[in-house]
């Protein structure tokens, strides 16, 4: 990971820093040991569907967990006052979905069923989830993380209602009275929408399809113009080319908050301002 850090810190494009720790990687730390197998990636060889699977699970034990705060120490030492360093974390939906699927899945079958078949189990598995996720943001906090980003990659899978029920008062849980900062959308959500129905006083970024970084460079750049918090609005994809991920850094910085910019503002653009 030392190494990762120094690789993030030459990279000319990079205002922001972050080590690349994958969502499940703290399982193991409270209980749920996992493989990853190269075709079906995580493999969860007991997956949790009864109270008796609940018995494996204990306290996030910070220790076996050492490198990612070594690595965000390193790397916050290392960056300085150039660039912000992010940690994050998976939603305890998100971590939950391959606990009881016991890995990727594309239906999600199993934990839907479970919200009516065992409510009790899952909403157990999902107070101990936001337990240890919780004490999991803080350990990166003080290991030198400037701000956290929670991951609910899966959360689209529930209808609105299912998930204001089983994974929004998880995720506000442990961080009442903390307030969410900024809120990531992706792709499928229009912007300009995204920010009427969250209000001015939430920060909006992402919305990029990760699938631009595979066009032709002038139409990334199009997409890349559009104005606000800019990120992609889920994680880079296997395969991308790193001249699209360094143009898409060089076009982002290159924008100025101009007198184009406000007077789009000002006719109702999508921009954050």
């Amino acid at each position: 990971m030392g190494g990762l850090s120094e690789w993030i810190w030459v990279c000319p494009f990079v205002r922001v820093s972050f080590i690349f720790s994958d969502i499940l990687t703290p399982l193991p730390a409270f209980g749920v040991p996992f493989d990853i197998e190269e075709v079906r990636g995580p493999v969860i060889q007991s997956p949790i569907h009864s109270e008796e699977g609940l018995k494996a699970l204990h306290p996030i034990d910070l220790d076996k967990l050492h490198f990612v705060g070594e690595s965000l120490k390193i790397l916050r030492r290392e960056v300085g006052g150039h660039a912000a360093v992010l940690g994050f974390v998976g939603a305890p939906w998100t971590i939950a979905t391959y606990i009881v699927e016991g890995g990727t899945t594309r239906t999600y079958t199993t934990i839907k069923s479970m919200c009516h078949t065992a409510p009790h189990v899952l909403r157990a598995l999902l107070s101990h989830l936001t337990r240890a996720i919780s004490d999991y943001i803080i350990f990166q906090v003080e290991s030198g993380a400037h701000c956290i980003q929670i991951f609910d990659s899966w959360g689209g899978q529930l209808p609105p209602d299912m998930w204001e029920r089983w994974s929004r008062p998880y995720i506000e849980e442990r961080m009442k009275g903390t307030g969410v900062d900024v809120i990531g959308l992706d792709w499928t959500v229009d912007m300009e929408d995204g920010r009427k129905r969250l209000g001015k006083e939430i920060s909006v970024q992402g919305n990029v399809d990760p699938a631009y970084l595979f066009s032709p460079l002038p139409a990334l750049t199009e997409e890349i113009q559009r104005g606000h918090i800019l990120n992609l609005g889920h994680g880079v994809l296997v395969g991308t080319p790193e001249e699209a991920v360094a143009h898409f850094f060089e076009v982002a910085r290159s924008l100025k908050f101009d007198t184009r910019f406000q007077e789009q503002a000002v006719e109702g653009s999508k921009l954050v301002v």
